[in-house]
């Protein structure tokens, strides 16, 4: 439990500090001035403390008023070993539990990172312009155009890397705000037109390396998309340490978590 609450704690101080807090009970709703979906949501207010839950009725209430207040769609992100029960709370209250990947966890000496061919490339995202290809390859690779990341100038705050092919953006991944020394890998994609090449592999661990030396990160992390994503990661040095649960309120797009 010790390093889910970590994990968990970690992610909550990294997105608060972009992001406007509305702390009901045992929920933290974290609102962005962007209006990219994935952008704003809740996440636990205590990790690692056992939630009251007479308080769960209206901590879920009051967060999804203030979210559509603005127009967003409430989905929350838990570690289920950081607040045992709480999924289930929340899912009495009318929220569906969508999946429940495991959480993978890599330190920086167990970190493998993959040969590159020789018209193989990457590289950190350092201007807008770069933050708009790697937006690009994203919006093809999750096939949607809401995936329109802001460009992070600070490593610290998280950043984005590119990898290319003979000069050309195939595949990307990001990494968040560190916080505690933890953050999490994200946003991994490659276009379908290069999909199962290696490319994600090579984003993912150069988004990790990087996060290490530029964000002075000393542990990441990673939720799974599926069982092929999970065998890739592991293969980097990822090892599975705890289980994610993401929710979503009934009628938003549930399908954008899985």
């Amino acid at each position: 439990m010790e390093i889910a609450a970590r994990i968990a704690s970690a992610q909550l101080q990294g997105l608060a500090r972009s992001r406007r807090q509305i702390v009901a009970g045992p929920l933290v709703g974290l609102l962005h001035d962007e209006e990219v979906w994935f952008l704003s949501g809740a996440v636990a207010a205590d990790p690692g403390t056992p939630f009251d839950a007479t308080e769960v009725p209206w901590a879920v209430e009051t967060i999804r008023k203030a979210f559509a207040a603005e127009g967003r769609w409430l989905h929350v992100e838990l570690i289920d070993e950081a607040n045992p029960g709480l999924a289930e709370a929340l899912a009495a209250e009318g929220m569906t539990i969508v999946s429940r990947p495991p959480l993978l966890v890599v330190e920086p000496g167990d970190l493998q990172l993959p040969e590159f061919p020789e018209d193989v490339t990457a590289s950190v995202v350092t201007t807008a312009e770069e933050q708009d290809a790697a937006n690009a390859v994203a919006a093809d690779a999750y096939e949607t155009t809401d995936t329109d990341a802001p460009f992070q100038p600070e490593p610290a705050n998280g950043a984005a890397v590119l990898i290319r092919l003979d000069g050309v953006p195939v595949a990307t991944a990001s990494w968040t705000a560190v916080a505690d020394g933890v953050t999490e890998i994200a946003g991994v994609g490659t276009l379908h037109s290069h999909q199962r090449r290696g490319f994600g592999a090579l984003a993912t661990a150069y988004a990790t390396q990087q996060a290490f030396e530029l964000g002075r990160a000393t542990l990441a992390w990673l939720t799974p998309g599926d069982d092929g994503a999970d065998r890739i990661y592991r293969r980097i040095g990822y090892q599975p340490k705890a289980t994610a649960v993401h929710l979503g309120d009934p009628g938003g797009h549930l399908e954008d978590l899985r």
